[in-house]
């Protein structure tokens, strides 16, 4: 599911919220809120601004 998110991310081409990717992937939010968290203490991704994210290689 880490690459699903990381995938749909990408493919937005801009920071996005949980809510967007989880609309994007056909996940809960929820969900999808806790594997952002994960993948950002692992530094795969980083918020620009509050509650928006991309993935740091981006």
């Amino acid at each position: 599911m880490e690459k699903k998110v990381l995938d749909a991310m990408k493919k937005a081409g801009k920071p996005v919220r949980p809510g967007e990717v989880a609309n994007m992937i056909g996940e809960e939010s929820k969900a999808v809120s806790k594997i952002i968290s994960g993948l950002k203490k692992k530094g795969k991704v980083v918020s620009p601004k509050r509650c928006y994210y991309i993935p740091s290689n981006a």
